[in-house]
């Protein structure tokens, strides 16, 4: 595996040096330990508490609540460098980051904040729960019921795909207080593991990103103080639509990591596989398939680079988040792909690394709104 190659977009040392530091860790600690967590469906804990450790569980939280206090752009930057080892550590990661972590520093209240945001930038992992069986895409389509309750409310419902569901103890759910006030009534709720009537259900079997938890939720009249409200009630939707928005970021970091290490991987074999007694490396064929990865990998990059900046800048990033995840899904399944291609036989054998890759880099444009949604977002934004 190489180090990155220098982008066409500059990095400020502080960001060159925690890609250094990130890719270090994943390389010592994660690498190792891929190929069996993919073929046994399950993160190893000591991965976790390494994070931790590591401090890229708490990017952008506030020095004061145990977080690195870094901008939006530096937790892009772990996200990029965790998923050219193992995309399923960089997702577990991204979800902490941004949509969990951000949703708290949003709409959290002050003591929301000081009781888990230390205990999310220590110990704990958290879930994002807004999809069910019936609401994918209609993403506030949603069933969930909170019926109130004197001063609190009462949860039933169930959620599906929920990353993270097996090593978190703490969940931003969605429900609606009301159904047909339609998005007006979805209300977002903090549930802590161990609640009477919550439980978390058996991990899905995936094509891809294996060793990230993908559970089902299921709330069997779960009752909640009003302290478990999370923002205003009604106001829900909003809350999910910024956070989406930064998430797709996320995804879109993702989905470049995985495309690197998909062009690391061919670029190496292809210096080494040798026919007609010379370097596949040097026939120009090859040369021109590898030109044009490169390109698309830096493309990718400099979508989400710069819709993580514009982020950071307080400039509006639906349309700049959309088409970030939008391309970069398209170029980690393409490049992973083509990487497949040029190893040839091995390539399609799990003894390779861009098997799984090519698997990995699949959900980009399922998660986080599929590739139809990211088009209407940007349609919608030409269109007014």
């Amino acid at each position: 595996m190489t180090d990155f190659p220098a982008p066409l977009t500059s990095l400020r040392e502080e960001d060159r040096l925690l890609q250094g530091m990130v890719l270090d860790f994943a390389r010592r600690e994660v690498a190792p330990h891929v190929s069996a967590m993919d073929v046994e469906g399950a993160m190893r804990s000591h991965i976790v508490r390494g994070l931790f450790e590591l401090g890229v569980m708490g990017v952008e939280v506030p020095e004061e609540f145990g977080g690195a206090g870094s901008p939006f752009f530096s937790a892009i930057i772990v996200v990029e460098a965790l998923a050219t080892v193992d995309p399923s550590v960089s997702v577990l990661v991204d979800v902490q980051n941004t949509l969990v972590q951000n949703t708290i520093l949003r709409a959290g209240s002050t003591e929301q904040k000081a009781r888990y945001l230390p205990r999310l930038c220590a110990d704990w992992v958290g879930s994002y729960a807004l999809s069910e069986p019936g609401s994918g895409s209609d993403a506030f389509g949603l069933q969930t019921l909170a019926r109130r309750d004197g001063a609190g409310y009462v949860l039933s419902g169930s959620k599906l795909w929920i990353t993270n569901a097996a090593e978190s103890e703490l969940f931003i759910v969605f429900a609606t207080v009301d159904a047909s006030l339609g998005h007006r009534g979805i209300t977002a709720f903090l549930i802590e593991r161990g609640t009477p009537g919550f439980s978390v259900g058996a991990k899905e079997d995936k094509l891809g990103i294996r060793a990230s938890s993908t559970c089902p939720l299921v709330l069997d009249e779960v009752r909640l103080g009003p302290e478990q409200v999370l923002g205003e009630v009604g106001k829900g939707y909003l809350e999910a639509m910024h956070t989406l928005n930064e998430g797709r970021i996320g995804i879109g970091a993702q989905m470049v990591g995985i495309a690197q290490a998909a062009l690391d991987a061919a670029v190496a074999h292809t210096r080494e596989r040798k026919q007609f007694g010379r370097p596949l490396i040097d026939f120009q064929a090859v040369q021109f398939q590898l030109a044009e990865m490169r390109t698309d990998v830096e493309l990718a990059r400099l979508l989400v680079y710069n819709a993580a900046r514009l982020k950071d800048a307080g400039e509006p990033i639906a349309g700049p988040a959309a088409m970030a995840k939008l391309r970069a899904s398209e170029v980690a399944e393409r490049v992973a792909s083509q990487a497949v291609d040029l190893l040839g036989g091995v390539g399609f054998t799990r003894e390779y690394p861009v098997e799984k890759l090519y698997r990995d880099a699949k959900i980009g444009k399922i998660y986080e709104g599929t590739s139809n949604m990211q088009l209407l977002t940007i349609a919608k934004g030409l269109i007014g």
